[in-house]
């Protein structure tokens, strides 16, 4: 399977809650890295359980995946009705099908203020 391919895949059983399906797109002894947090997440089953474990009330929007070779970088958008809007930047690294590593960049929107002395050369988003 095409590394952006699984990538999509990972994001949409996410969206099915499908965590058994998620698994399977993982190596084994997987890693990935949430360096905000200053976290790293070793094997499979802790992505799969850190994932599944989650309050509910999210929804996964795919705003777009960029190949390059066995590198894959995603952004994607999730939603939760009480926790804002999150986004992630995912850089992943595939190999034979399978998440071998990955890099996620989580950050929810609007909580980082722009300073004032930048309001002249911006427009507001």
């Amino acid at each position: 399977m095409e590394p952006s391919k699984t990538v999509r895949l990972l994001w949409d059983r996410m969206q099915d809650r499908d965590w058994a399906g998620v698994g399977e797109l993982l190596a084994d002894d997987v890693v990935v890295e949430w360096p905000v947090s200053g976290e790293r997440i070793l094997g499979r089953e802790n992505y799969v359980r850190i994932n599944a474990e989650y309050p509910e009330g999210w929804s996964v929007n795919v705003l777009r995946v960029v190949p390059s070779g066995t590198e894959v970088v995603s952004e994607v958008e999730v939603p939760h009705v009480t926790m804002g809007v999150h986004r992630v930047e995912s850089f992943w690294t595939v190999h034979d099908g399978l998440i071998t590593s990955g890099r996620e960049y989580w950050s929810e929107l609007g909580v980082a203020p722009a300073p004032a002395w930048r309001a002249p050369y911006v427009q507001r988003i």
